[in-house]
């Protein structure tokens, strides 16, 4: 079962990271991660640490706070 919390932080990672017109690959690169993680980020199949969630803020250019809204 999907965690509701997760779907949520997934789903709004997807919508900032479209929203830079980035790609998975793209985004994973500039993390020093893999496509595949962010995939399991934005399908809700992998909790990312802290740390990934403010790295990813920083690479999008977008508030911490926007990524975890609603979780």
């Amino acid at each position: 079962m999907v965690n509701s919390r997760l779907k949520t932080l997934g789903l709004n990672v997807k919508i900032a990271r479209i929203k830079k017109n980035i790609s998975q690959e793209e985004l994973a690169e500039l993390i020093n991660t893999s496509r595949t993680t962010i995939s399991m980020i934005e399908t809700a199949r992998q909790n990312p640490t802290i740390l990934k969630i403010i790295d990813i803020s920083k690479v999008l250019n977008t508030d911490i706070n926007e990524l975890i809204k609603d979780v």
